[in-house]
């Protein structure tokens, strides 16, 4: 149980938490939501001890295991997978207690350490080691690459896979999909479910909330509170609350209004006088209930394009790489407006590099990119946040792109991007890693393009900005095309998903519900088939768990065939009643509903056969 006690903690000038009472008990799991600078990171640092508290207790229980993803990169040329098993710190002890046993012939200290490696499943650790870099998105000929081969973002992926490895009592993870692709998203969202100890996540993502947390903690004006259920359940309360709050405002302000008007209207009579003088004094004791604060700090739309022709940007046949080597070839694609497309795929598979064609970044190894003369793109990514000049303000930035207009049109603009006052003239280099990519995205906004191309737009938003993007995107004119690891804002926004695999991009048929089940399907028979098959004594495969094992096999192909088959007949039956024809006749429309309700049953209860299999073959392989 932790355990936080009037707890105050100051961070420079700017007081973080104010008297925070907190019991957080064993096996819940939390999501810590706020505002960026409320004192999210700072909690995790108290807990770690990294901070002291300037007044209060903090409770942690001694011996407990404390897991988290390392901040700093790591390097050298250890392999990823040697790094990762090294989160596993017990089983490293008794490794090297057990190697010095075995040099010292002390048998009864091995017969005890061998009993330990047993007790920890240290002997599975390799394949449990293994199965993390692959969920994470490491392909299994990279397992044993050396750190140094890696770029930072997969370091930074190698630190969240020792953090799982470690067999934790409580585990603080701090944004931990910010390095992820959507596929990795989703299978840690999985293994995350199926964490046994305590869990205290920070994160912006709702979606990635809603499946791993039971509790929302919110940060607000060095305030903490507890809420019970997960973030949409949190987001449900705070709107009652609000509601609430709002007409108990209300109500106040009507009531003293009331008031002042009789002290307006008395105060100068003598026989008045006495009763001006106690609604003073009952509005001076009167607990103002403060306003609910509805409005986001953010509020912005995208001006609308200047032209938007019926064909913005088509493909055809297009390849696509460096140095004369195509990472992606035959692409056909049409942009119009109105298009919203998401772009999923693992971390290395050629999202970026689309994006960067569409942009115009890359041209074409091959084939034909045709651009319309009134194209205009606007291109959101993460190195354009290095590209800002520290030493100009926001105002600025905006004015370079617009020197003929006014500081007050161009105030107003940045004001939708929290960027108000003095705010809005300070240089940028100190600011945030979300502030600065609040100030990229109003360039891109500012620029009124028919093209939007965002790559990981999310990163270093917090929920409100995220929010403030997302009502944009929904009036926005043009064509959208997207590549983030936030469901919620896929979800919101894009109603055709394509996916970037072995050098191609098809569009992918269903939404993420089902993009989600696929990927889990697909997950489950990589590493089916990439686990070591047992041996017996002499060496060979035992001949009844090789039958199983194909039988299962066999069993599970039937049932993704099946799966396949009812996916592609609801897809035709959706079709077919989103039809004039067929929505205007209540009879067809009728019997569609009762097809697709009858597909739907045999869907999910296929989809139940097929993890029974999947499960049942990956206790055969554990």
């Amino acid at each position: 149980m932790l355990n936080l006690s009037r707890v105050m903690l100051r961070r420079g000038p700017h007081q973080l938490l104010t008297d925070i009472n907190l019991t957080i008990h064993g096996g819940q799991r939390v999501g810590i939501v706020g505002r960026n600078g409320t004192g999210k990171t700072s909690l995790f640092a108290l807990l770690l001890g990294e901070l002291g508290a300037d007044a209060g207790e903090v409770h942690v229980p001694a011996g407990l295991t404390i897991a988290t993803v390392r901040q700093s990169t790591p390097s050298g040329n250890q392999s990823a997978l040697d790094f990762v098993l090294d989160g596993d710190a017990e089983l490293r002890r008794v490794q090297a207690a057990l190697a010095e046993a075995e040099a010292a012939a002390d048998g009864l200290a091995q017969a005890e350490l061998h009993a330990r490696m047993a007790a920890i499943d240290g002997y599975a650790a390799h394949a449990r080691a293994a199965r993390l870099l692959h969920g994470l998105g490491f392909a299994p000929d990279r397992h044993l690459a050396p750190i140094d081969s890696f770029s930072g973002g997969w370091r930074m992926r190698l630190n969240l896979a020792a953090a799982l490895m470690c067999r934790s009592d409580l585990l603080l993870l701090d944004e931990p999909t910010n390095h992820l692709d959507m596929d990795a998203v989703l299978w840690l969202q999985g293994f995350l479910a199926s964490y046994g100890g305590t869990l205290l996540v920070i994160s912006h993502d709702r979606d990635f909330l809603d499946a791993v947390t039971n509790h929302i903690l919110h940060l607000a004006q060095g305030r903490a509170t507890l809420y019970p259920g997960n973030y949409s359940a949190f987001e449900k309360l705070r709107a009652e609350q609000a509601l609430q709050q709002q007409a108990a405002h209300e109500a106040q302000q009507k009531r003293i209004a009331e008031m002042q008007q009789f002290i307006d209207r008395f105060r100068a009579k003598a026989t008045k006088a006495r009763q001006a003088q106690s609604r003073i004094k009952q509005i001076e004791r009167m607990q103002t209930v403060a306003a609910a604060h509805w409005d986001t700090p953010f509020h912005f739309q995208f001006l609308a394009p200047e032209r938007l022709p019926e064909t913005l940007l088509r493909l055809d046949q297009t390849a696509v790489g460096y140095d004369d080597q195509a990472l992606l070839s035959a692409l056909k694609l049409r942009l119009a407006p109105g298009d919203r497309l998401a772009i999923l795929g693992r971390n290395g598979a050629g999202k970026s590099t689309l994006m960067k064609l569409l942009a115009g970044v890359l041209q074409p190894l091959a084939g034909e990119m045709q651009r319309h003369r009134y194209l205009r793109v606007g291109y959101f990514a993460q190195h354009q946040l290095e590209q800002l000049d520290g030493q100009a303000s926001p105002l600025t930035h905006l004015q370079r792109l617009a020197p003929q207009a006014g500081e007050q049109e161009l105030r107003d603009f940045l004001g939708g991007f929290a960027f108000r006052g003095e705010r809005a003239l300070e240089p940028v280099a100190p600011f945030s890693g979300g502030e600065k990519a609040r100030l990229a995205l109003a360039q891109v906004v500012y620029r009124r393009p028919n093209l939007l191309l965002l790559d990981e737009p999310t990163n270093h938003l917090d929920l409100d900005m995220r929010h403030a993007l997302e009502q944009a995107l929904q009036d926005y004119s043009g064509a959208v095309v997207l590549i983030a690891h936030d469901r919620h804002l896929i979800d919101a926004t894009c109603d055709q998903l394509w996916r970037v695999a072995d050098g191609a991009l098809e569009p992918f048929a269903g939404d993420m519900d089902d993009y989600a089940r696929w990927l889990q399907r697909q997950n489950a028979n990589i590493e089916g088939a990439t686990h070591t098959r047992p041996k017996a004594a002499g060496g060979q495969p035992r001949q009844q768990d090789a039958q199983r094992d194909k039988h299962l096999r066999r069993q599970l192909a039937k049932a993704e065939q099946q799966l396949t088959h009812l996916e592609q007949q609801l897809a035709a039956i959706d079709a077919d009643l989103s039809k004039p024809s067929v929505y205007g006749n209540p009879s067809a429309s009728a019997r569609l509903g009762q097809e697709r309700a009858r597909l739907q049953q045999r869907l999910e209860a296929t989809e139940t056969e097929w993890l029974q299999h999947a499960a049942a073959l990956e206790e055969q392989h554990a």
